[in-house]
């Protein structure tokens, strides 16, 4: 009706991030838990209201009923009702095949119960990559390890399997300098840490986490960078320069613009295209530019992820192509760059998703 086409005209997506989704039938409270945190709020929401009333819950109403035989916009009491009806693994299978997504990387091992790579392509009919997160990788080497000679040497055993059969790495760095720690300053470190640390205690030793990085981009996979401002890892982008490895910024809003920025500056730097594309595709070559969902708990999250991508772009194009600044064509070639053609040149995929 709006003119914006449909997702199912569009070719698959490939979605360069996401958690996974919770196991199990999920009542009203927990669904709510869930969707709180994908609109970033916490605790309970206000009296007489719901977290269906954020721009997520209207997005979840409008796109997810069809998918579940319902019309668009029901009320969220029916939306469940039916949801528990069709049953939760069902329920996760039409949702995440009526996604519009062909190729899934899933961060691995992610905490809360949820469904792990070879469950999520099963469920979704559709491939699905692990990315391992070496802050994690370490910490099971820790809770294992009696000496710092063997979480060093564990780690790096560890790091080298995960290669073997990982898409990618991630990490949690909030900041990296240029150059990574010599070997007397990790096994100081790895000391310090491991006589502190209470057993499941999170990594949180910034010379450990430098060495992390330094080892996964050795091995020559991309490696995603969750940082909240990208900006205080620019040392590191530069050091990385020519070593061989792509570096993907998954920066949390408003840092998608800055983030983009540095994507273009550096040729082995990609940047996540955000929540709102039109900010970012002004700031960096659409071939440094990817689509993720960023779905985590609730498979909902997956439709309307890629939904509001594709809009979004939709909205953009036609924009450009009513005042004259590209073609139709052009139009549909940025799309599909952005939102499966540069990740599959980055992750090194085939073209599964087509």
């Amino acid at each position: 009706m709006d003119g914006l086409p449909s997702l199912v005209d569009q070719p698959p997506l490939i979605d360069q991030y996401s958690s996974g989704a919770v196991h199990g039938e999920l009542g009203l409270g927990s669904f709510e838990t869930h969707l709180a945190a994908a609109a970033g709020a916490h605790g309970p929401a206000p009296v007489g209201t719901s977290y269906f009333d954020s721009f997520t819950g209207l997005a979840i109403r409008r796109w997810c009923p069809p998918l579940l035989g319902l019309e668009p916009h029901c009320p969220p009491a029916r939306y469940l009702a039916r949801r528990r009806e069709v049953g939760a693994y069902r329920a996760g299978r039409l949702l995440l095949r009526g996604s519009g997504i062909g190729t899934f990387l899933l961060e691995a091992g992610a905490p809360g119960n949820l469904t792990s790579a070879h469950e999520l392509a099963t469920a979704a009919a559709a491939p699905a990559h692990e990315v391992v997160r070496l802050e994690p990788l370490a910490e099971q080497v820790a809770d294992t390890s009696g000496s710092v000679d063997a979480f060093i040497g564990y780690t790096a055993e560890a790091l080298y399997a995960a290669a073997q059969h990982a898409t990618a790495f991630a990490s949690g760095a909030t900041h990296c300098d240029g150059q990574a720690p010599e070997a007397g300053e990790v096994r100081r470190a790895a000391d310090r840490w491991l006589r502190g640390r209470r057993p499941g205690e999170r990594l949180g030793e910034p010379v450990l986490v430098r060495h992390l990085l330094w080892s996964a981009v050795a091995t020559g996979l991309p490696v995603q960078l969750h940082c909240p401002d990208p900006q205080p890892l620019a040392g590191f982008l530069r050091a990385t320069t020519g070593i061989g490895a792509d570096l993907v910024l998954l920066p949390e809003a408003p840092h998608h613009r800055r983030a983009a920025q540095l994507a273009a500056v550096h040729a082995h730097v990609y940047a996540d295209a955000g929540p709102c594309p039109e900010e970012t595709l002004g700031q960096a070559p659409f071939g440094k530019l990817l689509f993720s969902s960023g779905a985590r708990g609730l498979p909902e999250l997956y439709v309307t992820g890629a939904r509001c991508f594709v809009r979004a772009m939709a909205r953009l194009v036609r924009e450009w192509t009513e005042e004259g600044l590209c073609g139709p064509e052009d139009g549909r070639r940025i799309t599909e760059t952005v939102g499966f053609g540069t990740a599959r040149r980055v992750y090194r995929l085939s073209a599964e998703a087509d």
